[in-house]
């Protein structure tokens, strides 16, 4: 647990997903978590959704494979996919190495805003990892 980031500025799900604001506030950028990818163990592939998908916050989008399981990527929040990380294709594990920089997954057109606002700021989210006894 000592060794996971939890960047300050993102937001964070209760499944593990991490939300950027881009320069643009209708934009966000989303990937899995520091933790996740520790519970996962090393990614090998990543089914990311198609540029164009719409996402739907709360319900699965893609999946993240690893030499452990199949995890299904939850949408943390709801709109158009409008950029996929197609370095994954390739480097899947990205996701490992770089969860935050380069491992990100894809980026949404926002439906709602203030569905940002909803998730959980860096020390909420450290606070759950910790009491789910990581």
């Amino acid at each position: 647990m000592a060794d996971l980031t939890f960047p300050d500025g993102l937001r964070y799900s209760a499944e593990h997903e991490w939300v950027a604001r881009a320069a643009d506030d209708s934009v966000v950028r989303v990937g899995i978590t520091d933790f996740a990818q520790d519970s996962l163990g090393d990614v090998v592939y990543v089914d990311s959704p198609a540029l164009g998908d719409t996402v739907t916050a709360g319900e699965a989008c893609g999946e993240v494979e690893s030499t452990k399981s199949v995890s299904d990527l939850i949408a943390p929040v709801s709109g158009e996919v409008v950029a996929v990380n197609e370095a994954l294709e390739d480097a899947p594990e990205s996701l490992n190495s770089s969860p935050y920089e380069d491992g990100w997954i894809f980026e949404v057109r926002l439906a709602d805003p203030a569905e940002v606002d909803a998730l959980m700021d860096a020390p909420a989210y450290r606070a759950a990892v910790e009491s789910e006894g990581a």
